[in-house]
């Protein structure tokens, strides 16, 4: 056994059918250093889990739950013996049915944590398998004996110093003599009840376990090449970044790139663990490399984008040499869990922009806040904006870096700017309807 430790992710797309885990099977075995592999439920399984605990009837949740059964057993069925693993995939596969049959109308969190756990623990049952029939040692693992989250189901916080003690007792020997397939995205409080860590974090999964077992890299394969100088989809011109720092990516995952969890490089800058962003249908193409230090730090590394933005501005006069109303305002949006991208102030107002992308409390909580708001300030409401985040360095201090960026914008109503909080990016609000244009001109001037 290699003395290294790599942990490596695979996606949904990545674990999405028998093919796709065979040539996932390929680049684990290429690589001796690959002791823990963390899978995503394979690609479709998750949408039909959340289908199945947003129904009321149980006819519609079935109808559901075929859509699983059938990409499970299409997999099941491709094995050279599935008669091995046939068992407890049934087992899996009829408590799900049990959790459809005896839920009532409407599933609590802790149900639907559960119910959508089953994606990942299918396909890490198969994924074993697919690796043993390579002539490989290697075992499922239920991750939840480790990975312990506090009991905020839908999106449990990771307890870090437990997973750290619990991954040494109960993961970390297992590792010395054989492959070990794990779950992300899922975890479980302290009394054993089943966790979920919010959509896309098996990325997380894979670190907060890397950082626990102090690995030495943590690699991500998902169906792009690395991480692109912007969205491949918004111009034909966007390349892939071959490294990047941790500050850079941490930006890209926070303002829009899609390839990466915002969280995913949290634990690997705790532990200085490099990660690896690669495509597993073109493991040879190469990839993005990201850690604490690069060899290239241009003023301007990348784009990104995240729509769905809405700015909301609090003005009153009594925010006039006043102590506390900043205090007060965010007070309430914390109350609420509504977070804040963001800020830019005047005498008298405040701006702020909030995500109001699906699944986050924006949707549940705004009105709420907004009402308490209003109750001693002027609330102001737009939305249809989306937000353009130019990342890279020093663009802060560096001389000439927004006299381009802004002879490029020229033409373009910006809502909001916010400029030197952050050396590593320029944020601005843009309409909706023009941030597609805005991105590939921007990524024209800048990166050619």
């Amino acid at each position: 056994m290699s003395n290294s430790l790599i942990v490596a992710k695979f996606g949904g797309t990545s674990v999405a059918d028998f093919p796709a885990m065979s040539r996932c099977a390929d680049i684990v075995l290429a690589n001796p250093a690959i002791r823990l592999v963390v899978v995503s439920a394979s690609s479709g399984v998750t949408n039909l889990l959340v289908d199945i605990t947003r129904q009321t009837e149980v006819v519609a949740r079935f109808d559901a739950y075929a859509g699983i059964e059938k990409i499970t057993l299409a997999v099941l069925e491709k094995l050279q013996q599935p008669h091995a693993v046939a068992a407890e995939i049934e087992t899996l596969l009829a408590d799900l049915r049990n959790l459809i049959e005896t839920g009532g109308a409407v599933y609590s969190g802790a149900h639907k944590d559960l119910i959508q756990s089953f994606g990942e623990r299918l396909s890490s049952v198969l994924f074993a398998q697919v690796l043993r029939e390579r002539g490989t040692k290697a075992s499922a693992f239920d991750v939840r004996r480790v990975l312990r989250t506090d009991s905020r189901f839908g999106k449990g916080e990771p307890q870090i110093k437990e997973i750290a003690a619990l991954a040494e007792v109960h993961l970390k020997p297992l590792l010395a003599d054989q492959l070990i397939v794990t779950q992300g995205f899922i975890g479980a409080d302290v009394t054993g009840q089943t966790t979920t860590l919010g959509r896309g974090g098996s990325d997380y999964s894979a670190a907060l376990l890397g950082e626990a077992l102090q690995a030495d890299i943590v690699q991500i394969w998902t169906d792009v090449v690395g991480i692109f100088t912007t969205d491949p989809r918004l111009t034909s011109e966007a390349r892939c970044i071959p490294e990047i720092s941790f500050d850079e990516a941490a930006e890209m995952a926070t303002f829009g790139a899609k390839v990466l969890h915002p969280a995913t490089l949290i634990p690997a800058m705790r532990r200085n663990i490099r990660v690896f962003v690669g495509s597993s249908r073109e493991p040879e193409a190469g990839g993005t490399w990201i850690a604490r230090q690069v060899e290239h730090k241009p003023a301007y590394r990348a784009i990104a984008l995240r729509k769905s933005q809405t700015l909301i501005t609090v003005k009153s006069p009594e925010m006039l040499h006043a102590a506390g109303f900043l205090a007060r305002v965010f007070d309430i949006l914390s109350r609420h869990q509504i977070s804040v991208d963001l800020v830019t102030t005047s005498e008298i107002s405040v701006a702020l922009t909030l995500d109001e992308t699906p699944g986050s409390a924006f949707n549940q909580n705004m009105e709420p806040a907004l009402t308490e708001l209003r109750s001693f300030c002027e609330v102001t409401v737009e939305q249809g904006l989306s937000l353009v985040a130019v990342i890279g360095n020093q663009l802060h201090s560096s001389k000439g870096v927004t006299g381009d960026l802004f002879s490029a914008l020229e033409k373009i109503n910006m809502r909001l700017i916010c400029h030197g909080a952050s050396r590593h990016n320029l944020c601005f609000l843009v309409q909706e309807e023009q941030a597609a244009k805005v991105v590939k001109d921007l990524h024209q001037r800048l990166f050619n």
